[in-house]
């Protein structure tokens, strides 16, 4: 069984990661708050932990995931002001919080399945788990660590020995990321203090609310996590994963009241991604106008295209992106399931089968490459250099489908293309476009419509990009 190392946010180092039961590795992930559809961004980084699973798994671990799904108690300010944000999405769009939880929920994992994410075997939506969290907190009340104040429950921070021992920082030296309101709340005893449980104290027009022993209302955002893992994955886990920007204050909370409850260390390895950003910056729900899966598909890309996109980067640098570095991304991703289909159709031929033996040492190869610091450039580096080389075909193959076990690009559903029929003439369609950026200068939204129906009609879809309209084959 081969060792994986990845960052450790904890140590802030890349180190071995050693199961706390030999074998068997527990992970939990941060689930989407789902008010809205997941931008792109969210996803690189639930396609790098994807990466991470499937690779334990290809190394012969066990492995056992949780995730999550906020659909109550996430608030729109880390400091415990604002609006929910389920609320807010049901006032958007004129449902109840439970409506919108539930179409979400099915975007997000529509949108992870179009991205070969697997889906984790225990999904758990926060409203499930009333029950837990309230045991939670009530636990917190008897070793000391909550307190009510204005009607509320708080964690009391200055209670843990070590609170920002994820971060590294120190009171007085915030994260990037904590609002400047973070002191609003005067019923905080401490600045860092956060709510365990609000009541109508605090948010009367909460729609989501039940039963506690400390009033009708409704858990905070930081108890789910914690109860929701303890609950399916135990008091010992080994990876903790979640965005970036999740770190502080959502896991270092996470942390600390784990921590108090169960009285041990509760998780070793943090894995923490890094942002998608685009030319404006960090992309976000909250900016509005947000590049979702389907935007891109609209834009005639394949979803498994802006897979090939982030795994050509490492997942500790902040990745940029623009239409055209996913333009190169997709023209290399097709290239290289010609290249795998070529391959296929030469392993017909051949007739051969292949070498299991070397393709055990290619991926034995493989885990160790990708392993260290999950490095998937370099994985995909090899899985070419295992394409250049003299193997047979069908060895070859037998190889890439080892790896695409972990990259999952579906390279072995790559089939040969027919021969090329004779070019096209476009000399029309093309007309039809400047026709069409004539009409949407003048705003004749009903003349630009008809023209983009037309040029479908003819099997082409008009994909708008920074330096003008182009023609895509359907």
């Amino acid at each position: 069984m081969q060792t994986i190392r990845f960052y450790n946010t904890a140590t802030r180092s890349v180190e071995p990661i050693v199961p706390h039961e030999p074998g068997r590795i527990t992970m939990y992930t941060c689930g989407p708050t789902v008010y809205h559809y997941a931008h792109i961004g969210n996803l690189r980084t639930y396609i790098m932990e994807d990466v991470l699973e499937k690779l334990f798994v290809l190394a012969g671990y066990e492995v056992k995931r949780g995730m999550n799904i906020t659909d109550v108690g996430h608030l729109t300010s880390d400091a415990d002001t604002g609006e929910d944000k389920m609320l807010a999405g049901a006032k958007r769009e004129g449902k109840t919080a439970m409506e919108i939880a539930r179409f979400y929920t099915e975007a997000f994992f529509a949108d992870c399945e179009k991205l070969n994410i697997k889906k984790p075997e225990t999904v758990v939506p926060a409203t499930s788990c009333i029950d837990e969290f309230i045991k939670l907190i009530g636990v917190l009340f008897e070793k000391g660590y909550a307190y009510m104040a204005g009607g509320n429950v708080y964690f009391d921070t200055s209670k843990v020995e070590d609170y920002y021992r994820l971060t590294g920082h120190s009171a007085d030296d915030l994260m990037v990321g904590v609002r400047d309101d973070v002191t609003e709340d005067t019923n905080k005893r401490n600045k860092t203090d956060f709510v365990l449980w609000f009541t109508e104290s605090k948010f009367g027009e909460q729609e989501l609310r039940w039963d506690s022993p400390w009033g009708y209302g409704y858990p905070g955002w930081h108890i789910e996590c914690s109860a929701i893992s303890l609950k399916y994955l135990g008091e010992y886990l080994d990876i903790h994963a979640g965005g970036v920007d999740n770190i502080f204050p959502h896991h270092t909370n996470e942390i600390a009241q784990s921590e108090a409850a169960i009285g041990h260390e509760w998780c070793r390895y943090w894995f923490h991604p890094r942002h998608l950003n685009d030319k404006s910056g960090k992309m976000s729900k909250s900016k509005g106008g947000i590049l979702t899966v389907s935007v891109l598909e609209e834009n005639g890309y394949k979803p498994l295209a802006y897979r090939y996109f982030c795994l050509q980067s490492h997942y500790m640098k902040q990745l940029v992106f623009s239409y055209e570095s996913l333009d190169n991304a997709a023209s290399a991703y097709d290239k290289l399931l010609a290249r795998v289909a070529n391959l296929k159709a030469q392993a017909e031929k051949e007739g051969a089968e292949p070498d299991l033996e070397k393709v055990d040492e290619y991926k034995e190869r493989f885990i160790e490459t990708v392993g260290n610091d999950l490095n998937t450039s370099l994985g995909l580096t090899l899985l070419y250099e295992v394409i250049k080389s003299e193997e047979t075909a069908a060895t070859k193959l037998a190889a890439i489908a080892e790896f695409d076990n972990v990259l999952s690009l579906d390279l072995m559903k790559a089939e040969p293309e027919a021969e090329e029929a004779p070019a096209e003439d476009l000399s029309h369609l093309e007309e039809l476009l400047v026709k069409r950026a004539e009409a949407k200068k003048a705003k004749d939204w009903a003349t630009a419509d008809a023209i983009r129906d037309e040029v479908k009609a003819a099997g082409y879809m008009i994909v708008d990009t920074p330096e003008g309209a182009k023609l895509k084959k359907l």
